[in-house]
């Protein structure tokens, strides 16, 4: 009677008596119970190990038999069995596997603290894969003898644990691979390899976790070096065959490359921001050829460009204007002001024939040397007895032999040869001995570029010197010439109709002649285009500081619509000028390749 006490309380007696009838085996009564006992209790031991909730079994083939597979029952990995045995059998906090810690940088990550989405735009996430984290006792028991690839948190709607992350979308997807559960225990002693992409600035999982010794050690400075170094690659070639000079002006707010009024260097005639002109336009634009985009001036990257090398401008007040524009833009980089001066300590740039700002970091000159014919004036006697200024067409610039060993030369000339004396051509200009009682303006500039560039030729070894020469600069008077009333004050916005545009100067048609005659190659930084847009970039009547508009109309005789506000369209040009000088840097190391 207790023996049948002992089953009546699973089976109610049923399953004996079917068995009993079944086997009609010639037993005893004891014998028969000692058999049906035996299969009870292998039946609860096999039911009881098969979900035991140990992961440490004893019975690897036990593990194999009942081990459920994601494959099998997708998201019901977590078996309502479990459910059924966690109530039956309370699990404790010590049977659990060991939780990674910081440590350990484990594969678990913390939900909802170290996923935060940065904005809906980007779909980037903040602080990603903080291997400090681990999860909660709740969210343990649940994914105890699993291989937590699966772990779902709903503040953020994503899976973390074994991910990848889809690029087109942004978000983060589990990894489809299956582990099996006799693997988790080795997989809570891994590390995710994980990378950052500097392209756009997130981090990437591995899909494949590495062991904690074997784990490779990412630079992302190297990573981010070579991505810089391939950009940069890409950027020159795609200027090879890019015409700069043929493009339009763009609106940039991240314009202009110096704070305006910061730069002490600039001329004050140049500084229209302290002579308080009241519009702000003609700051924000940025030059863009339509072929390809123009890198951005990277001052000290141009430093080391420029390391141990002397830069020159040759030329007139348009030139300086260009120079001042580029002392300015390299100063604002350097951390060490002192350490960038005038050599001869000279703060003022309008009376001097020479100046030389010298980067003692970099152990650089920027120079500049006022030439505005880039041959001689001269003097010659009169018939009263006194002396009349000339031109000599057949002669270089006094100043020639200081800059002839420069390693980059920028030349200019074009204004001068519209003022009176020059356009006239009487009495002006000479040869030798010879003054020519008139001759045209286009021929005496022909021929005094004739000699500038036989003077090229000779003296300038290509190998060594940079030589470039910058176009005229569109002036933008109206209502009559700079010395007959002409005004631009008005002026805030660009040109914008290309019908507005003036020809193409027919002085600078002659300087591409003399190009084609020469030996020695010239980069042609060719802005009469791009310049003539911009009306609005001159200083106008914004000369002088601390003036009444009635002040500033009468303080001058006639108004400035030749030069150019700095910040302003000189710094474009020198922004062409350091996209030529990564293009020959690039030239040279191929041909060191060949």
């Amino acid at each position: 009677m207790a023996e049948t006490a002992k089953y009546a309380a699973i089976n109610g007696g049923t399953l004996f008596t079917d068995m009993k009838i079944q086997l009609s085996l010639p037993k005893t009564k004891r014998t028969v119970a000692c058999a049906y006992g035996f299969v009870f209790i292998f039946i609860v031991v096999t039911t009881f190990l098969a979900f035991s909730p140990s992961p440490n079994s004893s019975s690897p083939w036990f593990t194999n038999i009942f081990s459920l597979s994601k494959e099998d029952v997708g998201t019901s990995y977590r078996s309502q069995f479990s459910s059924v045995f966690s109530n039956l059998f309370p699990r404790s906090s010590k049977n659990n596997f060991e939780q990674p810690h910081l440590d350990k940088k484990g594969l678990i990550v913390e939900k909802s603290e170290n996923y935060t989405q940065n904005d809906d735009k980007g779909g980037v996430l903040e602080n990603p894969f903080n291997s400090s984290s681990v999860l909660s006792d709740k969210e343990s028991s649940v994914v105890k003898n699993e291989t937590l690839s699966e772990v779902f948190d709903d503040k953020v709607g994503i899976l973390m644990g074994n991910q990848t992350f889809d690029d087109k979308v942004g978000i983060f997807k589990a990894n489809q691979s299956s582990i099996e559960g006799s693997k988790s225990a080795a997989a809570v002693n891994q590390t995710e390899s994980r990378y950052f992409d500097d392209k756009v600035g997130i981090f990437k999982a591995n899909q494949s976790t590495i062991e904690k010794k074997s784990a490779p050690k990412f630079s992302s400075k190297g990573k981010s070096a070579n991505v810089d170094k391939e950009r940069d690659v890409d950027l020159v070639k795609s200027l090879l065959n890019c015409d700069f000079f043929d493009g339009n002006w763009v609106k940039d707010e991240s314009y202009p490359l110096y704070k305006p009024g910061s730069c002490s260097l600039i001329d004050e005639q140049f500084n229209c921001f302290l002579n308080d002109r009241p519009d702000s336009g003609y700051l924000k634009m940025k030059w863009k050829p339509n072929a390809c985009s123009l890198p951005r001036l990277n001052a000290t990257h141009m430093l080391q460009l420029l390391r141990g090398k002397r830069l020159v401008f040759v030329g007139d007040s348009l030139n300086r204007n260009m120079w001042e524009s580029l002392i300015c833009i390299l100063k604002n980089s350097v951390k060490n002001q002192k350490k960038v001066y005038e050599e001869s300590g000279r703060h003022h740039f309008r009376t001097e024939a020479f100046y030389s700002f010298i980067f003692e970091e970099y152990k650089c000159r920027v120079e500049f040397f006022v030439s505005p014919f880039l041959v001689q004036q001269w003097e010659v006697a009169d018939k009263k007895g006194g002396k009349k200024e000339t031109l000599r067409l057949d002669l270089i610039g006094e100043s020639a032999d200081k800059y002839k060993d420069a390693d980059i030369l920028v030349f200019n000339t074009g204004h001068w040869w519209t003022h009176e004396k020059t356009s006239l051509g009487k009495d002006y200009y000479q040869e030798g001995n010879h003054v020519h009682n008139e001759l045209n303006v286009l021929e005496a500039f022909r021929r005094a570029l004739t000699t500038w560039g036989r003077w090229i030729d000779a003296h300038i070894n290509p190998k060594k010197t940079f030589v470039l020469f910058r176009g005229y600069s569109a002036s933008h008077f109206s209502g009559g010439q700079w010395n007959s009333g002409g005004a631009c004050d008005s002026e805030t916005e660009p040109i914008k109709n290309d019908t507005y545009l003036t020809p193409y100067p027919s002085k600078m048609k002659v300087l591409e002649d003399v190009f084609k005659g020469m030996k020695t190659r010239v980069s042609y930084l060719n802005i009469t285009r791009m310049t003539d847009y911009r009306k609005d970039g001159h200083p106008s009547i914004y000369r002088k500081p601390n003036l009444t508009l009635k002040e500033r109309r009468s303080q001058w005789r006639y108004q400035d619509c030749s030069h150019w506000c700095l910040p302003g369209v000189p710094d474009a040009w020198n922004e062409l000028l350091y996209a030529e000088l990564l293009v020959r840097l690039h030239q040279k190391q191929q041909e060191k390749k060949s």
